[in-house]
């Protein structure tokens, strides 16, 4: 059994700041892939940033140079740091964890983050 829980999200002003988390708890797996997607309305759900257990991680080109994202990999954590936020940055921000060896990908239910201008 995995559990995705996020936290984090919510209203801020263009040009703000919000830090998102996210831990996947399992006693059997460990993951090799941990990163945040978001999803605006009526748009499909987009890759934001991973990182992986070698350490490399990947960036949206949007988002390059505003968010960072970083990990505690013992503790099964990932964050979203997002400096710098804009309207279209507006959307419900998902953790997805992926299973060392077997592939299989678990995701939380979301959190909503609102950049008004």
């Amino acid at each position: 059994q995995v559990q995705v829980v996020e936290s984090g999200g919510g209203s801020v002003q263009a040009g703000g700041s919000l830090r998102l988390s996210c831990e996947a708890s399992s006693r059997r797996y460990s993951f090799n892939l941990m990163g945040w997607y978001r999803q605006a309305p009526g748009k499909e759900r987009e890759l934001v940033a991973v990182t992986l257990s070698n350490g490399s991680t990947d960036y949206t080109d949007s988002v390059k140079g505003r968010f960072t994202i970083s990990s505690n990999k013992a503790k099964n954590q990932v964050y979203l740091q997002m400096n710098g936020l804009k309207p279209e940055d507006t959307a419900v921000y998902y953790c997805k964890a992926r299973v060392a060896g077997w592939g299989h990908e678990y995701w939380g239910q979301g959190t909503q983050v609102t950049v008004s201008s």
